[in-house]
């Protein structure tokens, strides 16, 4: 992220909005669990994630996007998403340092704050089966929705190359 102060939501939906992506957002109170996010899916259609943010023992770093019951098999889940051992949880400095969020609101979005290109991104193909893909919008007090194939299309303007791969039991 560049030492910079983490881009803001109404950042990201400027963007958004240059790159012509439709978008639409729900504020609701601060959510930390997907069990606490779970009285928002009557308001709010479509995918709802679940974000992990992983690192490799060589500290390459990783946003598994998945669908928020999905189960992740952290101890090999390395092998599909290409790191170089076993994965664990990334510390909050670096959730911060690379995606400007806390933890409880790590988001697809933080892409955009990863300006040197640290995180990869990998979207999860169940996931990728819903028309529209929901996640916060660099803070946990909303909902952001987007199109599937436009949060591929933001994540390659944001300068990184998404992975869909198969990441849940």
């Amino acid at each position: 992220m560049n030492n910079s102060t983490p881009k803001k939501p109404e950042d990201l939906f400027r963007f958004l909005d240059d790159l012509s992506i439709a978008h639409s957002t729900k504020n609701h109170p601060p959510v930390f669990t997907v069990s606490e996010s779970e009285s928002l899916r009557d308001e709010i259609p479509g995918g709802h994630t679940k974000n992990l943010f992983v690192k490799d023992k060589k500290d390459q770093y990783f946003v598994l996007t998945v669908e928020e019951r999905a189960t992740v098999d952290l101890k090999a889940v390395h092998k599909a998403i290409g790191a170089s051992s076993r994965v664990s949880f990334g510390k909050p400095e670096k959730l911060m340092e690379y995606l400007g969020v806390i933890p409880g609101a790590v988001t697809v979005f933080g892409a955009f704050n990863d300006t040197d290109g640290n995180v990869t991104f990998v979207l999860d193909e169940d996931l990728m089966k819903h028309d529209i893909i929901n996640g916060h919008p660099l803070s946990n007090d909303a909902t952001t929705s987007i199109g599937r194939d436009d949060l591929v299309r933001f994540l390659k303007a944001t300068g990184h190359e998404p992975l869909v791969l198969k990441v849940t039991d």
